[in-house]
């Protein structure tokens, strides 16, 4: 309850609803700046605090006066201003992204709960960093999975009107529900996948090197960490090489099998942990992998602990459809390969910012339409 005083209707209704659409659009905009920074540094386990904002190419210390969200990139041309090095334009769109979502909060939530209005940012914000990482990184951070989880709770204890609830503790139980769906029904999905796509063949050039480091397996276009392969005991890569080298031995048309626990090259067995170093040439890979990361379920998680069950349902049957639709698209104008990974988090995210400003009237207008069928 403490709460209210501070977003009472008529405290806000006492300057003009478009005065705070303009604060809502610029501080949405500044708080696009901070997650470029987010975006930036979360996946290199930098602080997004220190060092303070700087030209990734030379360093240079930015100014306040030249940190101007949308401004300064425009009036910069996209440069470094002590370097001429160029900054990239994802920073101008996330900007100015952040900035039209905090307005459309603003325009679709404030006159119904100022609380709302911002808790609705909040969430917005975090779809938007976790969307960018992992476009660009093929994870989500858990300071954005496990903190929104975290954050939604106490959001929804403290403005249970996020669910439509007029108590503090019936807004914390929705939000309970909410995350064990989401968290719930995106890990079936995720175990289901696994046992019917667990696996990946990956055909490469005729004496491709294949190279297993202490962390990862080095492919000739990427790097795949074993973090992203081995989600099970029972996780196995496979391959048929016509040669292997070991620091100490050399193995010739044998088969390569590597799990979490054991390292199996034709009938000898290793412990994984004791060979730092592995070269094998072979034509052809066989990886393990997942219907969705791990990262997907907490941030589904997150989802529901802040919008509850029902965004859960609705943002797993509008992100499959998005992604359906676009990934099939991306492959007839032949952007991507068919085995190539497509990170799913960015359909999540749409697809909760879909239910936000439409999910409920979406319902609605499906419940009419299958009504009227069924009359027919």
């Amino acid at each position: 309850m403490g709460v209210e005083p501070i977003f009472d209707a008529r405290n806000w209704g006492a300057v003009p609803f478009h005065f705070w659409s303009v604060v809502f659009f610029v501080f949405g905009c500044m708080v696009g700046s901070f997650l470029n920074v987010v975006i930036h540094r979360l996946p290199l386990d930098q602080s997004v605090i220190s060092p303070p904002s700087h030209c990734p190419h030379c360093r240079y210390s930015i100014p306040w006066y030249l940190n101007i969200p949308l401004v300064t990139w425009v009036v910069l041309r996209g440069r470094c201003r002590n370097c001429g090095a160029p900054i990239s334009l994802r920073y101008f769109l996330v900007e100015l992204l952040t900035g039209a979502m905090f307005l459309m909060s603003w325009l679709g939530f404030g006159r119904q709960s100022a609380a709302v209005a911002i808790v609705i940012c909040v969430v917005l914000s975090g779809l938007i960093a976790a969307t960018f990482i992992d476009l660009e990184h093929y994870i989500i951070p858990d300071e954005i999975t496990i903190g929104g989880m975290a954050a939604g709770v106490v959001c929804s204890l403290l403005v249970p009107a996020l669910h439509g609830e007029q108590t503090l503790l019936r807004g914390m139980a929705q939000s309970f529900i909410g995350m064990a769906v989401g968290g719930g029904v995106i890990y079936l999905i995720l175990r289901l996948g696994k046992m019917l796509f667990g696996r990946q063949r990956v055909s490469l050039p005729e004496e491709t090197k294949i190279v297993f480091g202490e962390t990862c397996v080095h492919l000739p276009d990427r790097d795949i960490p074993y973090e992203e392969l081995f989600y099970r005991r029972s996780d196995v890569i496979v391959l048929q090489a016509r040669t292997v080298e070991l620091p100490d031995r050399c193995y010739r048309d044998v088969v390569v099998r590597l799990s979490p626990e054991k390292l199996m090259i034709g009938d000898d067995v290793m412990d994984p942990e004791q060979v730092p170093h592995l070269e094998a040439v072979s034509s052809e890979i066989t990886l393990p992998r997942e219907a969705m990361g791990f990262g997907d379920v907490k941030f589904m998680a997150a989802i529901g602990a802040f919008l509850g069950w029902k965004a859960v349902l609705f943002s797993l049957v509008v992100s499959s459809f998005l992604g359906a639709v676009i990934g099939s698209t991306m492959i007839l104008l032949r952007k991507r390969e068919r085995a190539s990974q497509i990170p799913y988090g960015p359909y999540i995210a749409a697809a909760a910012v879909i239910w936000i400003f439409a999910g409920p009237r979406t319902l609605q207008w499906y419940d009419r339409l299958m009504a009227s069928l069924v009359q027919q």
